[in-house]
């Protein structure tokens, strides 16, 4: 089985070298990751300059541009032959309900599937972790699950893995995704020379975050997994759409 592994932390973060040393212990890993930190970069590609690609001497390919990037990239060029699955992360910090919208991890994953691979997108639910390891872990069960049943296609899973150690896991949850409150003010500064900078606020904490949500999971120290549909057609809101319409 092959895997291309990748991030949005960038081609030397030490959650996407914890996961490609747990998962080269029983599969064939290539890892194509930006070349810096690329978070919160969504589903963007880059299509107003070529990218540039360099490949380190322990194999590892970092690209100059989005995880998205990499991935099409990775599977319309770079590599040799297609992998059978997509993995994305381990990412630091989660990418919990709102989080998805933003998240380079997520998009990773999203572009493989895109482009008909399976694909998992892996994130630490705790900033600057000290539990890679369980996150690694927990995500080579997942993909020996997936490589016995393949899940449907259409679909990534979403996967926030609480930063405890190992036997403190309190098992893994199907989960929907909550909701944050609004993020924080935007903070308004000067730079050195007296022009205004802007931060954009950090993200609010949960809002819709009860059982069942992958804030509530990740709360009680079990390993969230959130299918989440490339498609983001609202089917079930076509024919209500199609009648409004009809007044245009």
């Amino acid at each position: 089985m092959r895997i291309l592994l990748s991030n949005d932390d960038g081609c030397t973060a030490p959650g996407l070298l914890e996961l490609a040393t747990h998962l080269r212990a029983a599969y064939h890993v290539d890892v194509v990751a930006p070349d810096r930190n690329r978070s919160a970069a969504s589903n963007s590609l880059t299509i107003l300059h070529p990218l540039r690609v360099q490949k380190h001497a322990d194999g590892i390919i970092c690209v100059d541009g989005t995880p998205s990037d990499c991935v099409h990239l990775a599977l319309a060029s770079l590599l040799d032959q297609r992998p059978d699955m997509v993995v994305s992360g381990i990412n630091n910090g989660p990418n919990l309900g709102d989080d998805t919208l933003y998240s380079g991890t997520v998009a990773a994953a999203m572009e493989g599937r895109y482009l008909g691979v399976a694909a998992i997108a892996v994130s630490c639910a705790q900033y600057n972790p000290k539990h890679y390891a369980t996150a690694a872990r927990a995500t080579v069960k997942l993909v020996e699950r997936l490589r016995q049943e393949p899940f449907p296609g259409n679909t990534i899973l979403n996967v926030n893995v609480p930063d405890v150690p190992w036997e403190d896991l309190q098992g893994f949850e199907v989960t929907r995704l909550g909701h944050r409150h609004q993020s924080e003010p935007v903070q308004q500064m000067l730079d050195p020379r007296g022009r205004p900078i802007y931060w954009i606020g950090a993200a609010g904490p949960g809002a819709d975050c009860g059982p069942g949500t992958d804030f509530h999971a990740i709360e009680h120290n079990r390993v969230s997994i959130t299918p989440l549909l490339v498609d983001l057609t609202r089917h079930s809101a076509l024919d209500k759409l199609t009648e409004w319409a009809k007044a245009l």
